[in-house]
C-alpha cells in the first residue's frame, strides 16, 4: 500500500511538472475557434464561444488599417493599435497577437514586460533603439540594438524591455506576439500599485541597486 501511494505521488508530481513546462496558450483542436460573445452561438473556448465553423467567413480572419498612423497623443510619444481576438475573431485559440506602434520624434515605450508572450519586433520605418534585461539568474544584463527600416529583433517572454526613437523623423514598428492574450505589465506603473507597496520596501530595493 505504501509504495502504490509513492507511485502515485510520483505520478501526480511528474504530471504537475510536465503541465508547468510546457503551459502556454492551448493548442486548438480544431480547425479554427471564431470567437464570439453569445452562448447560442456554441462551445466557451479561451474565454469566447466558437461560432459554427459552418457560418464563418473570411471577413472573420481579415483585419485592414495597419498601414494608417495612429494618432500619437500620449505623454510618452508612442501610441499602439493592437489585433486580438477581441476585434479579430478569427484569432480565437490560435494563439497569436499583432501590433502596431507609432513612434514621435524622441517618443519611447516604457519598460514593460509581457507574462504570457514573446514578441518579435519589425522596424518598417525609422529608428528605434530596443533592448531588454535578462533575468537575475543572468546577471540583469542589457541586450540593446539599434533597430532601421526591415530590421528585427526578438523579446522573449516575461524580460523587462522597451523601445525609444532615437532617429529625426517619426518611427513604426509591427510587433507580432505568441499569445492571443499577452498582457501587459508597466514597471513603473506596478511600482505604483494600489494599494501602495510599502515604500521601506522600495527604498530598500533602491539602495541595494
Amino acid at each position: 500500500m505504501k509504495s502504490l501511494s509513492s507511485f502515485l505521488a510520483s505520478v501526480s508530481l511528474l504530471a504537475l511538472t510536465f503541465s508547468l513546462a510546457f503551459a502556454s496558450d492551448p493548442s486548438p483542436v480544431q480547425d479554427f475557434c471564431v470567437g464570439v460573445n453569445t452562448p447560442a452561438d456554441g462551445v466557451f473556448v479561451n474565454g469566447k464561444f466558437c461560432k459554427d465553423p459552418k457560418l464563418a467567413t473570411p471577413e472573420d480572419f481579415f483585419f485592414t488599417g495597419l498601414d494608417k498612423p495612429i494618432p500619437v497623443t500620449d505623454p510618452a510619444g508612442s501610441a499602439v493599435k493592437l489585433v486580438y481576438a477581441e476585434n479579430l475573431p478569427g484569432l480565437n485559440t490560435l494563439g497569436l497577437s499583432f501590433a502596431r506602434a507609432d513612434f514621435a520624434v524622441n517618443g519611447y515605450f516604457p519598460p514593460h514586460i509581457h507574462p504570457r508572450a514573446t514578441e518579435v519586433l519589425v522596424v518598417m520605418e525609422g529608428t528605434l533603439s530596443v533592448g531588454f534585461v535578462s533575468s537575475d539568474d543572468n546577471g540583469n544584463r542589457l541586450f540593446n540594438k539599434t533597430l532601421n527600416k526591415g530590421d528585427l529583433i526578438v523579446l522573449p517572454m516575461g524580460l523587462i524591455h522597451y523601445a525609444v526613437n532615437v532617429g529625426n523623423v517619426p518611427a513604426v514598428a509591427l510587433a507580432s506576439l505568441n499569445s492571443q492574450n499577452p498582457g501587459m505589465i508597466t514597471i513603473a506603473n506596478a511600482l505604483g500599485s494600489i494599494p501602495p507597496i510599502n515604500p521601506n520596501v522600495l527604498a530598500t530595493e533602491q539602495c541595494r541597486a
